[in-house]
């Protein structure tokens, strides 16, 4: 059976932030699928008025339309906001394992870090932000997203890619208990498959501390890894191939890559696999 994975990208990305970690799946004989989440087609500094409306359960609805369209159910990657989104797919029973890059927490899950009020407050000041398309600043982006990227001329042009996203996300993500359909909302116990949680010690805008607590939060199916040196860009800065290896090497080891998680006998050929890195 062919090994495939989807990875969701995250807030402001696109899908070519994955072509390196593409690349090196493909080479590892995996089928990648990297999805561009709704509106996100959109030039980088002309979005569409209903972006800034759009929900994380929009997202979430054309995820899941492109899973149900493969032959059997993939393994899922998400990188900060599509870390979420890959959470409330596992709760959909989506998937069969799911890595979580620096993952966004779901609701519940205590997350006003100084370091992020930080990264947003230009936002967030805003009048009708919850309703409106946005897009970090540079500085911004060097403060939270590529604060231990060394070229600083890649930097630029992994910027330059960014487009805007939804404020009513932001909203749903950061503030759940102002959103009257719990968007962001993941029960534990609707999760059965493996989950592996990756944190990185230097990351500004998904802090160790706040993906630790995501990590316990499903403690009966997740394994966790933290990687020191490392910021919020796993997916390009310095040192993105150990971060890449380690989930490739994860996955592979697990039974589940390549099984129905409703087959016979699937918790006991797991469950030993995962325990806390």
């Amino acid at each position: 059976m062919q090994r495939v994975v989807v990875m969701i990208h995250g807030m402001w990305a696109t899908p070519i932030a994955w072509r390196r970690w593409r690349a090196y799946f493909e080479e590892r004989g995996w089928e990648v699928l990297t999805p561009a989440l709704r509106h996100h087609e959109a030039p980088p500094l002309k979005p569409p008025p209903e972006l800034g409306t759009t929900s994380l359960l929009d997202y979430a609805a054309d995820l899941e339309a492109c899973i149900a369209a493969l032959p059997d159910k993939p393994v899922v990657i998400g990188h900060s906001m599509g870390g979420l989104l890959a959470q409330i797919l596992a709760a959909r029973r989506l998937c069969t394992a799911a890595v979580l890059l620096c993952p966004a927490p779901p609701a519940g899950v205590f997350a006003l870090h100084p370091s992020v009020l930080r990264a947003f407050r230009r936002i967030q000041f805003t009048w009708g932000w919850w309703n409106l398309p946005h897009r970090a600043t540079w500085k911004e982006a060097l403060y939270g997203t590529f604060n231990t990227c060394t070229d600083r001329l890649e930097c630029g042009r992994e910027y330059a890619r960014f487009v805007h996203d939804s404020g009513r996300v932001l909203l749903e993500i950061g503030l759940p208990f102002l959103d009257s359909r719990q968007a962001a909302r993941v029960d534990p116990a609707a999760i059965d498959c493996p989950l592996l949680v990756i944190g990185t010690a230097k990351d500004r805008l998904t802090p160790a501390s706040t993906v630790r607590k995501v990590a316990r939060r499903y403690a009966r199916v997740s394994a966790y890894k933290e990687f020191a040196g490392q910021g919020h860009w796993v997916l390009g800065q310095p040192g993105w191939q150990d971060v890449a290896a380690y989930a490739a090497d994860w996955l592979e080891r697990m039974p589940l890559a390549v099984r129905d998680v409703d087959a016979p006998a699937a918790e006991g050929a797991w469950r030993s696999s995962i325990s806390p890195a």
